[in-house]
């Protein structure tokens, strides 16, 4: 069985097509499952629409669970469309996020981490100057909020854990045992890991997070699942084989997805 449980639209500014699009999509890539799962709305700031071209606006969320939900039940028997979300995690703030959720039928919701430290994980220029010392404090702050997403009861998926890495491929080699403390913790709580396949599309060059980080994961018994966190139609499953192929060989023996945030196993 093929999935796919990290895809985006046009609602979030920064991705193309329709959400029926990237249904379409996946049905030529031949997927048995498919998550829709755009970006939140800032919940807990001012103004309906805060942040246009990064996520959808407050208003638009009943239309898009609604919009979700109708294709769900027009694609039923072509293929299984899930409810899901990718929210960022505000520490400060996830009780507004708890709530804007609370009654909604998600079958997921991927928890990922883009702000740390002030600023973009993806900012280019956030490394410029800083001491080595400097940079394991920045590392260890981004995993302590990974840390958190996964301890707070919120979220099913942790979306690309080592995406920092994706305009700082050094990010990878910056000396500290927060990753391991990290997934031990991640595998105490029962959340899943995606492989994210858009990692390949930056800098880094290749998955989030590193077959290094699988492989730690795979001895804490974290389940993994597959988002390739496409923004245009034609990424839907990106990898779908190879990501697989390459569990297996780490020792996995299946993989997971969420239906009505249960856990389906699938085996590799």
């Amino acid at each position: 069985m093929k999935f796919d449980l990290h895809t985006h639209h046009e609602r979030c500014g920064h991705a193309s097509g329709t959400i029926e699009d990237y249904i379409k999509a996946a049905i030529r890539a031949e997927l048995q499952v498919i998550g829709i799962s755009d970006h939140s709305p800032f919940f807990a700031r001012e103004g309906d629409h805060s942040s246009p071209g990064i996520a959808m606006a407050i208003s638009m969320f009943p239309e898009y669970v609604a919009e979700v939900l109708s294709l769900k039940q027009k694609y039923a028997g072509k293929i299984e469309v899930l409810l899901g979300m990718e929210s960022d995690y505000f520490p400060a703030v996830i009780d507004v996020y708890r709530k804007a959720f609370e009654h909604v039928p998600f079958d997921y919701i991927i928890g990922s981490v883009h702000l740390s430290g002030g600023a973009s994980i993806f900012n280019k220029t956030r490394w410029q100057g800083l001491t080595l010392a400097q940079k394991i404090v920045q590392k260890e702050e981004y995993y302590r909020l990974v840390q958190g997403s996964a301890t707070c009861g919120l979220f099913h998926v942790l979306g690309h854990i080592d995406a920092m890495k994706g305009y700082y491929p050094e990010f990878s080699e910056i000396p500290t045992d927060i990753i391991e403390e990290t997934l031990r913790i991640v595998g105490e709580h029962g959340l899943a890991v995606e492989v994210n396949t858009s990692g390949k599309t930056k800098w880094s060059g290749g998955w989030y997070p590193s077959d290094e980080i699988l492989e730690r994961a795979f001895f804490y018994d974290v389940d993994i699942t597959l988002g390739s966190d496409s923004h245009i139609p034609e990424r839907v499953g990106d990898d779908f084989d190879l990501v697989g192929a390459k569990l297996k060989e780490i020792g996995y023996k299946d993989w997971v997805f969420f239906r009505n945030k249960h856990k389906v196993r699938i085996e590799l």
